[in-house]
C-alpha cells in the first residue's frame, strides 16, 4: 500500500514495526517539547537512526528504504531532521563505521546521531581530487600509535567537528589503492589545525586541514591495515546516495524545485517560454525523486552500488538549472546580494536566500566526486563500457610522478 508520495503506509509486518516504534517514540517524547539532542538519542535508542543498521546501533535490520515512514511521520509531527547539521556523519561516516568498526568504534554512533558529535571526511588533497586514490598524507606505525602528517582540503564542516574519517597513505612502495589505510581521529588533537576557505557565497563551510605529527591511537583505525580503500569505497557510495537522495523519501515538489516554484508564483509575469521552463524543472525532479525511490526500494541491506552516482549525478544537474532559471525570474533582483561579512557556517547546503543557493548549487558538481568523474563510473559500473586507461594502477605510488 502506498500513499500519493509513493511511501509505503505499512501493509507488511516490518512497516508495521518501524510505524510502531515511531508513534511509541513521539508518544514518549514530544518531538517539540523535548530538548533536540534527548529527542535524537530516543530516536536511535528505538532502532529509528538507520532502521538499516543492527539492532542496538540505531537500528532495526530492515531495508533501508523503511527509513522514509519514520523520518515522515517525525517530521509532521515537528521533529527533528538532525541530519541538516550533521551531513557528513550521517550520510557517510556512519555507515562506514557500522561496516568498518570495531565493537568500541560504533559506540560513538549514538553521540554521532544526536548531533553531540559533528562529523567530517578527511579525503581530498591538494594534489588527490578526483584521483583521491593518489593521496600523500602519510601515516607511519609507532608502536600501539600512528603518526599522520599531510594535508587535506574541502573538508565539510570540519572546524565545528569533533571527528573526523580520515584516509591516509600507510605503504608507499606498494599501488596506491592498497597502500591506504582509514583512521578515526580526533579533531581537537594536538598538531591538527583546521582553516576556514571562504567561498563565492561568502560562508566558509568547506576547509583546509593540516596534521602535524597527530598521534592516532591504533584502537582508532578503522578496518586492516591496507583497507582504507575499502573504507572509502563504502564512505563515497553512502556520500552520492546522501546527496543525491536526501533523508528518506522527499515529498513531491519539496526541496529547490518549491523554492523555484514559489518564485515563479511570487515575481514570474506569465512569460509562456518561462512557464514551459519552469514546468520542465519540475517534471525532472519529481522523476529523479521517483527514480531515487526506486533504487532505495531495490536497494539491499548493506553498502550501496554505483546506481548512487545516478542520484548525485541528476541532482548536481538539476540544481544548477533550477537556480540558474530562479535567478532568471527575479531579473535585476537577482543580481543583489545580501552581504559577504558571513561567520563560518555552521550547517552545509543550502537555505533561504536564492542568490545564495545559486551560487552554492555549483559545487553540487564537484563536490561528492565531480560529474565527470561519476561519468565514467556510471559507464564503466552500470553500462559496462571499457573504461579509462590507467598507467599507474600496477605501479607502486612512491613511483608514480607526480
Amino acid at each position: 500500500m502506498a500513499n500519493t508520495n509513493g511511501v509505503d503506509t505499512g501493509a507488511d509486518p516490518d512497516s508495521q514495526r518501524v510505524i510502531a516504534a515511531t508513534e511509541d517514540l513521539i508518544a514518549g517524547f514530544d518531538p517539540v517539547s523535548t530538548p533536540e539532542q534527548e529527542f535524537l538519542e530516543a530516536q536511535f535508542d528505538a532502532g529509528l537512526a538507520w532502521v538499516h543498521f543492527p539492532e542496538g546501533l540505531g537500528g532495526m535490520g530492515l531495508n533501508p528504504k523503511l527509513q522514509s515512514l519514520a523520518t515522515r511521520r517525525i517530521l509532521d509531527a515537528g521533529g527533528p531532521l538532525g541530519g541538516m547539521k550533521n551531513p557528513i556523519g550521517y550520510g557517510m561516516c556512519g555507515p562506514a563505521v557500522e561496516v568498518h568498526g570495531t565493537d568500541e568504534q560504533k559506540q560513538l554512533l549514538r553521540p554521532l546521531f544526536s548531533n553531540e558529535h559533528i562529523w567530517c571526511q578527511l579525503f581530498s588533497e591538494p594534489g588527490a581530487g578526483s584521483d583521491v586514490a593518489s593521496l600523500a598524507t602519510r601515516a607511519e606505525r609507532d608502536g600501539d600509535e600512528w603518526v599522520v602528517n599531510g594535508q587535506k582540503v574541502w573538508t565539510t564542516l570540519a572546524h565545528i567537528s569533533s571527528y573526523g574519517l580520515l584516509i591516509a597513505r600507510s605503504d608507499p612502495d606498494v599501488p596506491k589503492h592498497r597502500g591506504i589505510t582509514a583512521f578515526i581521529v580526533d579533531m581537537h588533537a594536538e598538531g591538527v589545525e583546521t582553516r576556514p576557505l571562504r567561498q563565492m557565497t561568502g560562508d566558509a563551510e568547506f576547509n583546509e586541514v593540516y596534521f602535524t605529527d597527530v598521534r592516532i591511537p591504533d584502537s582508532m583505525r578503522l578496518d586492516d591495515v591496507g583497507r582504507g580503500w575499502a573504507v572509502s569505497i563504502t564512505t563515497l557510495m553512502n556520500e552520492r546516495v546522501s546527496i543525491g537522495a536526501g533523508s528518506g523519501a522527499p515529498p513531491r515538489g519539496s526541496g529547490p524545485i518549491s523554492q523555484l516554484v514559489d518564485c515563479w508564483r511570487d515575481h514570474g509575469d506569465g512569460d509562456p517560454a518561462m512557464a514551459d521552463r519552469v514546468t520542465s524543472l519540475w517534471i525532472n525532479a519529481e522523476v529523479n525523486r521517483l527514480t531515487n525511490m526506486r533504487a532505495a526500494a531495490n536497494r539491499r541491506i548493506g553498502t550501496p552500488g554505483p546506481e548512487g552516482s545516478v542520484a548525485k549525478l541528476a541532482m548536481a544537474e538539476l540544481n544548477k538549472d533550477i537556480y540558474e532559471t530562479t535567478i532568471d525570474i527575479l531579473g535585476a533582483e537577482g543580481m543583489l546580494y545580501a552581504s559577504y561579512d558571513e561567520p563560518p557556517q555552521k550547517q552545509a547546503l543550502f537555505g533561504d536566500d536564492l542568490a545564495a543557493n545559486f551560487l552554492r548549487a555549483r559545487a553540487n558538481s564537484i563536490e561528492g566526486g565531480t560529474s565527470e568523474v561519476l561519468r565514467n563510473i556510471l559507464g564503466e559500473r552500470v553500462l559496462g563500457l571499457p573504461g579509462d586507461v590507467r598507467v599507474d594502477k600496477e605501479l607502486p605510488w612512491s613511483e608514480v610522478p607526480r
